[in-house]
């Protein structure tokens, strides 16, 4: 690689060094090796399922010790709405109300997603906002044809000219429809939170990830809301945010693997997907931290049985925890007696997945210390899991690691080489989903926060294929949030009901009966 006196004054305008660009593009030309999958984590080979009164015990845990806990919920919220129309968009490049029929279009384009949107447009919690400037705009609407009426919707929707929903944080999109009033995502968070993300008098915190191009959008939502929202839930918010750091940026190559310019000559960076915010993450000290994506939010009459839900996840953390805890704190007086350490191998076993070697018993007493320390001396996450409806993602399975060890991960399908029948297998076998549902504890047995980063494990990433300015490159992304840069944490997989999973990929998504306040008659 050629550097040049700017390439090395924009590295370290991003807070990057040489080397560390260096060591990204060799890792595009060793290649990132594929996991070895094991076999899917299933219920009773993974992943726990709770007996409705063992339920009830957790979350009387939860609300017993929360009053004295230190509580945050971390939600990723930088993700752009032009995803969720992306059907749309594409309609607006390709449909011609001049040359043909709107059924002609849909029917040659096989446009599923454009007859569903037509067909519950009016359910939309953006309907009437959106139809109130179309007809500003375009008097004669009513003597339009119905593909030319659905062409303008759309386009003052989406278009900077018009609503410019294209642009929108995915968080500050109309959500749900209210008698009152129309919700964001943004806002249904809140909602949440206050269900359970309570610590007595304190306010409930709320972290989120957001574009600095949209801190002022956020903060101007949530003094419009707040006041509103305090009063119905009785719970004050202190709400935060962090921007993705620009040192977590990645250089984009050729398809050789040489680095990719820009026709100005400048190297071109890629923001490193959501594994780059376990910085973000890493800044947050709290006893137990909540995960959840921005657009995974329910209607007010359902939160009451996700707030369930997630105290039940809770209540395991800090039944783990204190296992865990009193454990660490128990070697660190003495040798354990053998009847202690067959406790904390079926511990280790039965409630926290892990594979001993097969000859531990063999292990001299030290060695055996040093296991035990260093399988539990982790940061801990609870993650519920939902059964697979086809959703797109990662899952649960169980991974050889080099060392040989076997492990729980949460897997992105980009990380399986489905070339091999073997893998390919396993990976339909799967039966349940990861959501990103996650309760986490940070801090160690001393009560001292772990340095997060230190449990990343470097070589999860994965390479994608781009296309900018009709050139191909290659983007590396970094180990994913809940995947490779949680892989060294101690990981509890629990099933919960399909219920608590409620994402809005498509904007089709808002359609279904989670995000509708009354349904379709």
């Amino acid at each position: 690689m050629n550097i040049t006196d700017n390439d090395i004054k924009l590295i370290k305008s991003k807070g990057l060094t040489v080397d560390k660009v260096l060591s990204q593009i060799e890792i595009f030309k060793n290649e990132i090796p594929f996991v070895a999958l094991r076999s899917a984590a299933t219920p009773e080979n993974g992943i726990t399922k709770f007996s409705e009164v063992y339920q009830k015990e957790l979350i009387e845990r939860y609300e017993k010790k929360v009053k004295n806990l230190e509580t945050i919920k971390f939600v990723p919220a930088s993700g752009a709405a032009s995803r969720m129309f992306k059907e749309l968009f594409r309609f607006l490049d390709y449909y011609d109300a001049d040359k043909e029929s709107l059924n002609s279009y849909t029917n040659h384009e096989k446009a599923d997603a454009i007859r569903l949107f037509l067909i519950g447009l009016e359910k939309f919690p953006f309907y009437n906002t959106v139809m109130n400037e179309v007809k500003q705009l375009s008097p004669d609407f009513d003597s339009l044809t119905e593909g030319e009426q659905l062409y303008l919707f759309v386009e003052v929707m989406l278009r900077e000219k018009g609503l410019n929903y294209g642009w929108y944080p995915k968080g500050l999109l109309p959500f749900h429809k209210y008698s009152e009033r129309i919700a964001t995502a943004f806002e249904e968070h809140l909602y949440e939170a206050a269900g359970y993300n309570v610590n007595g008098d304190k306010a409930s915190k709320i972290h989120f990830t957001i574009s600095k191009e949209h801190l002022e959008a956020f903060n101007e939502e949530f003094e419009h809301i707040q006041k509103d929202v305090e009063a119905k839930t009785a719970t004050k918010f202190d709400i935060s945010y962090s921007f993705q750091k620009p040192e977590t940026d990645t250089i984009a190559v050729t398809m050789e693997n040489e680095p990719f310019r820009l026709e100005n000559g400048e190297l071109l960076f890629r923001p490193g997907g959501h594994g780059a915010l376990i910085e973000n993450l890493n800044d947050l000290d709290a006893d137990i931290i909540y995960i959840k994506n921005i657009d995974n939010v329910v209607v007010r009459k359902y939160q009451n049985e996700l707030s369930g839900f997630k105290k039940v996840l809770a209540g395991k953390l800090l039944e783990i925890q204190q296992e865990v805890f009193d454990i660490l704190k128990c070697i660190d007086k003495e040798v354990p007696t053998e009847e202690k350490l067959k406790q904390i191998k079926q511990f280790l076993v039965e409630e926290l997945n892990v594979r001993l070697p097969l000859d531990f018993d063999k292990f001299s007493d030290k060695f055996k210390v040093l296991f035990i320390k260093e399988s539990l001396n982790r940061p801990i996450r609870v993650c519920g899991m939902v059964i697979n409806e086809g959703e797109p993602g990662g899952g649960p399975f169980w991974v050889k690691q080099e060392n040989g060890r076997v492990v729980l991960q949460i897997i992105e399908a980009p990380q399986i080489n489905k070339n091999d029948r073997r893998q390919k297998d396993i990976l339909a076998s799967a039966t349940h989903f990861n959501p990103v549902d996650l309760v986490c504890g940070v801090r160690n047995y001393k009560g001292e926060k772990f340095n997060l980063l230190d449990f990343v494990d470097p070589d999860a990433g994965f390479i994608t294929t781009k296309t900018m300015n009709g050139r191909r490159l290659k983007a590396l992304e970094l180990p994913g949030l809940w995947n490779g840069a949680m892989s060294n944490w101690i990981s509890v997989f629990v099933e919960v009901p399909l219920t608590t999973f409620n994402p809005v990929k498509s904007v089709n998504d808002l359609l279904k009966s989670a995000h509708q306040v009354k349904l379709f008659s």
